[in-house]
């Protein structure tokens, strides 16, 4: 067998990264595209290699003269790369080729763990391709499987209108199996008259579809399932091709990303959102509304700060509407430089880079409240986070209110984002009913309603001078049209929203059971938001080592919290989500961490309903 390798392109998609390198040449974990598919071919015995070469052409080929002197090259020049597509690529080669055998073909902007090249070569048909069900994120060329999946319909992008009905598409892997009779004679008749007297600056699939169409081919779909493979056509690609290549790196690369990993297929405990809302019916309506919503201007600051309120039920003109709550931590670090500051220790993060000579009361897991109210005693600011983050520890609402009330000269910040979970009437009610002025009310509405993509959060305070400094603080339109146009839904879904909490609730009590019996589970601790906190066997280093083998063996993301508390213990906060997923984690955890992970727990240790105690 032969195999033919289109490396003409220019890599126009791909750029900066190409500018001054072939694409074939950029590496994931260590080693290059094209090392990577020449290895792949040398398992499988395939030595008489031909490539297509254009865009710097001389790079390509003396990296793989000197790196693969066993294989036997056929190079063959596109001089027209930068004007014509692969198909004009394909037919060059195919008439330098002799079919004495069958041809693999292959694309040269795949990466693919060799057990995708086997299902091809352990094919019996005398034509395959390659295919991967259609998922979102997948772009080119798809095509029509019938029962016997045989190809029955080849559709590029070109016959992808926006109303395309994906759901039973399967998208090309750009690897094919080609006989050598087919290959001699009707694809090579076909493809290099259509190149050389029809169109030159087309996709060689074209030719491929119009051959199924006529019944002039059979194609067999040959369908991959579990096995890993990526198309790398701009450097968001090969993030994510370096993402599922390189297992060792991938638990650094979401450590350092702080989200956007919806295309990475990891299973998510360490961010936090609600898993029940927004309900299918929400999706649905703006999905509707997404093109309106993309190519319009959402509505200036006041309206978006009236429409937050009737979605909160706070009251309107002290209601504030922000990018994301991180959006005021610049404000409050400015607001409050050189006060005294009182935070708790652990919370999260932004208090304390932005207090980071504040004052702490000890969260344990658990607030001490006359230490508190002894170490506040000498505070001009006073923070809370209720519930708080990591620790899940839930302050009475009325407390909070009465410290305010009783503190009338202290500024006194709550965060909370995760209340609706806690059984606590939330504070908002309370300040607006009694009129506590020094409170102001922080609330990232991602973790309530579930739409962290949407940067939703917001501020409330009746205190004049703070609304002012918060208008003047805030641009005109801080929010886009579609997280507006969410606060306008939401509306008809309360109801909804409500046995969401619930919901999360009493799967939240299910977690905290589940990881209490975990032989790596020391102790797992009350909770009143949508995460729990749990304190394991091992130490921070173990700890830390385990969270990222969950990562690299099983694609499952938690959060190791160690280093915010000074136990000499591992923590882990395990976010909220749906009974199958906590299945799947007991069972990454039971596998993963083996005997040799725990240390002695000592014998006088007592056991509870909240796990294992000291």
């Amino acid at each position: 067998m032969k195999a033919l390798i289109l490396a003409a392109g220019y890599g126009q998609r791909m750029r900066p990264l190409t500018e001054n390198r072939h694409k074939t040449l950029l590496t994931i974990g260590g080693r290059t595209i094209i090392d990577r598919i020449l290895h792949g071919l040398r398992l499988h015995g395939i030595t008489e290699v031909f490539i297509v070469t254009g865009y710097r052409a001389e790079e390509l080929v003396e990296h793989v003269r000197d790196n693969h002197p066993d294989f036997a090259f056929t190079f063959v020049h596109n001089e027209r790369f930068d004007k014509t597509n692969n198909i004009f690529s394909m037919a060059l080669a195919f008439e330098q080729i002799t079919f004495d055998s069958d041809l693999l073909l292959i694309e040269s902007d795949l990466i693919y763990e060799p057990a995708v090249l086997d299902r091809i070569m352990k094919c019996s048909y005398e034509n395959v391709a390659l295919v991967d069900r259609y998922r979102p994120g997948m772009d080119g060329t798809v095509v029509a499987l019938t029962a016997n999946n045989v190809v029955s319909n080849v559709i590029p992008p070109s016959q992808q209108p926006a109303n395309f009905d994906f759901s039973d598409k399967y998208k090309t892997l750009n690897i094919y199996k080609f006989s050598r009779d087919f290959c001699a004679t009707t694809l090579h008749r076909l493809l290099t008259t259509y190149a050389r007297l029809i169109d030159d600056n087309c996709y060689y699939e074209m030719v491929l579809g119009m051959l199924v169409y006529m019944q002039q081919a059979e194609i067999h779909g040959e369908v991959i399932e579990s096995e890993l493979w990526s198309e790398v056509d701009d450097p968001t690609d090969l993030r994510l091709a370096e993402f599922k290549f390189t297992p060792s790196a991938r638990y650094g690369i979401l450590e350092s990303s702080w989200g956007g990993s919806w295309d990475l297929g990891v299973l998510d405990f360490a961010f936090i959102r609600n898993m029940y809302f927004p309900t299918p019916a929400m999706f649905s309506e703006m999905r509707f509304h997404l093109p309106e919503l993309l190519q319009n201007y959402g509505s200036t600051q006041t309206v978006l700060n009236t429409k937050l309120s009737w979605a909160l039920r706070w009251p309107d003109g002290r209601t504030h509407l922000l990018s994301g709550a991180s959006q005021c931590y610049p404000w409050l670090k400015t607001w409050f430089a050189g006060k005294k500051v009182l935070t708790p220790e652990p919370t999260f993060g932004e208090y304390t880079r932005i207090f980071p000579d504040a004052d702490r009361y000890v969260d344990g897991p658990g607030v001490d409240w006359a230490e508190l109210e002894r170490r506040a005693s000498a505070a001009e600011v006073v923070v809370f986070v209720n519930p708080n983050n990591p620790s899940g520890t839930t302050l009475d609402s009325n407390c909070i209110a009465e410290f305010a009330r009783s503190n009338p000269d202290k500024v006194v910040i709550v965060d909370e984002s995760f209340i609706e979970f806690s059984g606590q009437q939330p504070l908002a009610e309370i300040v607006h009913r009694e009129d506590i002025m020094n409170v102001l009310i922080i609330k990232s509405l991602s973790k309530s309603l579930g739409v962290p993509g949407l940067r939703l959060g917001a501020l409330l305070t009746l205190d004049p001078g703070l609304t002012a400094r918060i208008a003047d603080e805030t641009p005109i339109w801080s929010a886009n049209s579609m997280a507006e146009n969410f606060l306008d839904i939401m509306l008809k879904h309360r109801p909804a929203l409500h046995q969401s909490f619930r919901r999360t609730v009493a799967d939240r009590d299910d977690l905290s059971a589940m990881l209490a019996r975990l032989p790596i589970v020391e102790q797992v601790f009350p909770s009143g938001a949508n995460f729990v906190l749990a304190r394991l066997t091992t130490s921070p280093q173990v700890t830390g080592e385990l969270t990222a083998r969950l990562v690299e063996k099983r694609l499952i993301h938690v959060k190791d919290v160690s280093q915010k508390f000074r136990t000499g213990d591992g923590y882990w906060r395990v976010a909220v989500r749906t009974p199958a997923d906590h299945d799947r984690l007991r069972d990454a955890v039971s596998q993963l961490a083996p005997r040799q992970f725990d240390h002695a727990v000592p014998a006088s240790a007592s056991t509870t309903a909240g796990g294992r105690t000291r």
